[in-house]
């Protein structure tokens, strides 16, 4: 898995190295502590999957120019502002193994940072000079903070379809990969179905990855995922997994997940997991990851040959064969 990924950043790795650099630069401030927190969080240990989609689309379509990395960059910044309020929203106290912003800094520090790097990549869309792009990003990060909303609405509700939490992912993780990969494809100047390809791409990408990580939350360890198994559950968080189970098992399991939902807590985590593994709903989240990620891969069929194709695909199987 590790040597996948090698091979993914290898095909790009100048361009990740200017984005490296670009992001350290870009968090300059006048105010240290906008330094220091900006810098902890980015450099936390992050796959930085979103700027790495913007470099690959753009490289996979031929785009000659320095912009992919200014582009990628300000990816990075909308999705690291993202991670800063959502920890503060769900109260996290461990993001990838190490302390939150807001459990070292405080609440009120990581929220305004947070809204510093969300205005930074503003900054920085209009240094990229596309108005179309800077159409697809505003309106994803309006989508983004609607499924955020969503998210937070649906915490406790046992009664969540499989097609809201669907929509749900969606907006909160899919979109963003889709706007990365959108985004390249516009400023590489890609005709109209490569476009709308590369579209589909990061969105399908996205929710593989988000069925994968939801997957791992009821199979996970807490050393090798930087969070403990079953905050989904404590959140009281109804993902995948959970409806499934509620949908295939027993009258009695099903009220079991349904009541561990709209208490939280992990009262009851050993007898979901129980659940959750009898019902085959580990089974049924992984097959439709790998769904995902076949709809995805089918999109780079419109791709010229390259590295960059072949990484993209390579980033399909990493998607759903990782274990963080």
């Amino acid at each position: 898995m590790q040597s996948n990924a090698a091979s993914i950043h290898a095909s790009v790795a100048e361009d990740f190295a200017a984005v490296n650099r670009t992001i350290l630069d870009q968090l300059a401030s006048r105010i240290p502590l906008v330094e220091t927190i900006g810098q902890y969080i980015i450099e936390s240990g992050g796959k930085r999957l979103r700027p790495l989609l913007v470099l690959l689309a753009a490289r996979a379509l031929d785009y000659p120019g320095d912009k992919h990395i200014t582009l990628a960059t300000l990816i990075e910044f909308m999705h690291t502002s993202t991670l800063l309020h959502d920890d503060v929203v769900d109260e996290s106290s461990r993001r990838r193994g190490k302390a939150t912003a807001n459990d070292t800094w405080g609440n009120a520090p990581s929220v305004l940072v947070g809204d510093f790097l969300y205005s930074r990549s503003f900054q920085m869309m209009v240094e990229v000079g596309s108005m179309r792009i800077m159409q697809v990003l505003s309106s994803a990060t309006c989508v983004i903070a609607e499924g955020e909303v969503q998210q937070l609405t649906n915490i406790g509700n046992a009664d969540i379809e499989e097609s809201d939490y669907f929509d749900t992912i969606q907006g909160k993780t899919a979109m963003l990969f889709e706007a990365a990969s959108h985004s390249g494809a516009i400023l590489a100047d890609a005709n109209a179905e490569q476009e709308q390809a590369l579209q589909l791409y990061g969105r399908y990408l996205g929710l593989a990855f988000q069925l994968v990580d939801d997957l791992l939350d009821y199979q996970g360890d807490a050393d090798t995922m930087g969070k403990n198994v079953g905050d989904d559950l404590a959140e009281g968080k109804p993902t995948l997994p959970l409806i499934h189970a509620m949908r295939e098992g027993t009258q009695e399991q099903s009220e079991l997940i349904r009541q561990a939902i709209t208490d939280g807590g992990l009262e009851r985590l050993a007898d979901v997991l129980a659940i959750v593994r009898e019902t085959g709903a580990l089974d049924y989240t992984q097959r439709r990851a790998e769904e995902m990620a076949e709809k995805a891969r089918a999109q780079l069929e419109i791709l010229p040959p390259s590295p960059y194709r072949d990484s993209m695909e390579t980033l399909t199987r990493v998607a759903v064969e990782r274990d963080v």
